[in-house]
């Protein structure tokens, strides 16, 4: 099946429910790879199932170890006590920096030959402060492409019995945690030195946790150096558990401070190793209310309703400083976060991606070497009038981040969403059952049903917005013949589409700045609006307009498409229609009343000639090949033949409240 090349995220306007976590990718990696290198069999529980992960099994299982899966979330790894049985194999480890990096060390202190490649991105990630640590060891490592950077070539050598390295600790966080996994596969005591500040320190803190529990203890100084001590081995726990991703929560999280909430996450919380849960105490300090127990936490808007900006070195929470970032566009003022020069080398340069696709949704930002500053509109936190499209950069958390961009009111495209398959494959599915969209009551119907009327009134009394689809190409090909552009010439008419300025304001259009009246409901700009309507480019072009009518706190739209491809997630589907012959009297007496010159010895004429024509056109509409007039699944049928409108109206409010008990 091929990958969506997007999804559209409708507007969004509150975020409510529970979330149970997938997996951390940073424990699982290390799990999976300390099981591998110790004596015994090791069952691990909850393990994550993404890209990263995969790609860590990959390259165990390519190594000669020996990996089970059990169901569920579920493993059995048969450790090879740091001596792999293949001793010469190529590994492709995509952009994995949590499997490339921990192997490259593992495997440099190995005896073998071995040749790690990845994709394009992982061959931009610098990898010189790893490799010269390791070469400061004895080990024979060879770039075969460019200097400083991955892929690698790994052959067997004698190793230097050097009792002290040092390694940048302003980089990545991954060198240490590579060096610092690989060295108790040497015979003697190795201390590791930190240059420099070390930034993401929560990841060594979970390092040095999963070594603990494996049985290795690292003697540290501080920040400043760590010690290995001779005789250091791995050694199976046994059974271990996998726990929740913490930098998955922030998204959440953020949503519950953004979208009113509660939003809970359960399978991480205060008892928790990884420094990510600390993003709460940031939401906290932007005002949000924050709960918490020891695997769980739990997240709402502050009671002032309105989220503060904030100024926050970010070294902490290196990845879930992300979610801040967007957060920041629903904030009172300038947020910065500082400290987080690591952006630059991973998946993407994230600052200066953050920075471009902030600045599609009005903010104003400055990017620093390793800071970022987000000023969102002074008018407050407001999308373009038309969905903008994220580009995502084939980095899972700029795809993440970006959909809590959806709670502004005005939905949100993001490119290529499986990129989130890194972390969190059905990111989208669990973001989707905790958040609530802006309604929209989709009414579809055959032409004269009564479908206009009824949907004009049905918002007025919800107090909705309303969408007449079908004015929007009878606009259309009014504008056409303004312009001079041929209803055959497919192209023109959808750049025109897409540039025509449309207002509706309560009875009255407005088009280009001009109010259009009765010339617009006439029979002749109808039977126009029919010929544009089936060229596809143009259905096309006015498809991002009709979207662009959801807003809070509510739409109501009628149509022909509606409910079948304009909003298909509509919450309450109605097919109105009645029969030809209703239908055919009542477009006569719209005639009369607009003054149209029948007489009334003409009737009988008339009422004929407009049934045919309504049966002419019903027979057109069903059988078109672009979004043919049908009574789509979900849709129910109401037949207002003999109705008023006003029973009309009140069935379809019946229908929403029932819809709205349902919802709850």
């Amino acid at each position: 099946m091929t990958a969506p090349e997007f999804i559209d995220i409708p507007p969004l306007l509150a975020a409510r429910g529970t979330v149970r976590l997938p997996g951390s990718k940073s424990i699982s990696n290390r799990i999976l790879l300390l099981a591998a290198l110790s004596q015994g069999v090791t069952e691990i529980r909850d393990l994550l199932h993404s890209d990263d992960t995969q790609c860590m099994l990959d390259g165990l299982r390519t190594l000669g170890v020996s990996v089970e899966a059990l169901g569920d979330n579920a493993y059995r790894v048969t450790g090879c006590g740091g001596k792999f049985p293949v001793r010469e194999a190529k590994l492709f480890l995509g952009n994995a920096g949590t499997a490339f990096r921990p192997l490259t060390a593992v495997l440099a202190l190995a005896d073998g030959h071995y040749e790690l490649s990845g994709v394009a991105r992982m061959h931009e990630r610098p990898i010189a402060d790893l490799v010269g640590g390791l070469r400061d060891l004895g080990a024979d490592i060879r770039y075969l492409d460019n200097e400083g950077f991955p892929p690698l070539e790994i052959h067997s050598a004698r190793l230097s019995g050097v009792a002290r390295v040092s390694v940048r600790g302003d980089v990545s966080s991954q060198f240490l945690t590579a060096l610092l996994m690989a060295l108790p596969l040497l015979d003697h005591e190795v201390t590791v030195d930190v240059e420099g500040e070390l930034i993401s320190k929560p990841y060594i803190e979970i390092t040095l946790a999963m070594m603990a529990r494996f049985g290795v203890t690292v003697r540290r100084d501080g920040w400043r150096s760590f010690t290995v001590t001779a005789g250091s081995r791995y050694v199976s726990p046994g059974v271990i558990y996998v726990e929740g991703d913490a930098s998955s929560a922030s998204y959440f999280l953020a949503a519950g401070a953004i979208g009113r909430g509660p939003v809970r996450i359960e399978g991480v919380g205060s008892a928790s190793i990884q420094g990510d849960v600390r993003f709460a105490d940031a939401l906290a300090l932007m005002g949000a209310q924050i709960e918490m127990g020891a695997n769980w936490m739990e997240a709402r808007a502050p009671q002032s309703g309105k989220l503060k900006a904030l100024d926050l070195d970010c070294n902490h929470i290196p990845d879930a400083a992300m979610t801040l970032a967007v957060v920041a566009l629903f904030a009172e003022g300038t947020t910065t976060l500082r400290n987080i020069a690591s952006w630059r080398v991973k998946e993407t340069d994230r600052i200066h991606a953050m920075a471009t696709e902030l600045r599609k949704l009005g903010a104003t930002v400055e990017e620093g070497a390793d800071y970022i500053r987000v000023t969102p509109s002074a008018t407050g936190y407001k999308l373009p009038a038309t969905s903008p499209a994220i580009d995502t950069y084939d980095d899972h958390r700029m795809a993440m981040c970006f959909s809590l961009a959806a709670l502004g009111g005005v939905g949100v495209r993001i490119n290529d969403p499986q990129c989130v398959a890194k972390t969190f494959p059905d990111y989208f599915e669990h973001f989707a059952k905790v958040v609530r969209a802006v309604p929209v009551i989709a009414i579809d119907g055959p032409s004269a049903s009564g479908k206009g009327t009824v949907a004009q009134l049905a918002a007025a009394q919800l107090g909705f917005h309303y969408l007449d689809s079908g004015a929007l190409y009878r606009l259309l090909a009014l504008a056409a013949q303004q312009h001079g552009v041929a209803l055959d010439a497919e192209s023109q008419l959808a750049e025109l589409a897409a540039h025509m300025d449309i207002r509706f304001e309560g009875t009255d259009i407005w088009l280009d700045g001009e109010r259009v009246g009765d010339e617009l409901r006439s029979e002749q700009c109808a039977a126009m609006a029919s010929r544009v309507a089936v060229l596809p480019m143009v259905r096309a072009a006015l498809l991002d307009k009709q979207r662009a009518f959801r807003r809070a706190p509510g739409l109501v739209a009628d149509g022909r498409d509606m409910a079948s491809v304009v909003f298909p997630d509509a919450g309450l589907k109605v097919f109105l229609t009645a029969s030809a012959e209703a239908r055919a009297e009542r477009r006569y007496k719209q005639l009369m009343e607009k003054g149209m010159g029948l007489m009334e010895k003409g009737m009988g004429a008339s009422i004929a000639a407009l049934l045919q024509d309504i049966r002419a056109r019903d027979e057109r509409d069903s059988k078109r090949s672009v979004a043919p007039l049908q009574q789509v699944p979900g849709a129910g049928l109401l037949d207002t033949t003999d109705l008023t409108i006003e029973q009309a109206v009140q069935e379809v409010l019946a229908r929403v409240r029932r819809q709205m008990t349902d919802d709850r």
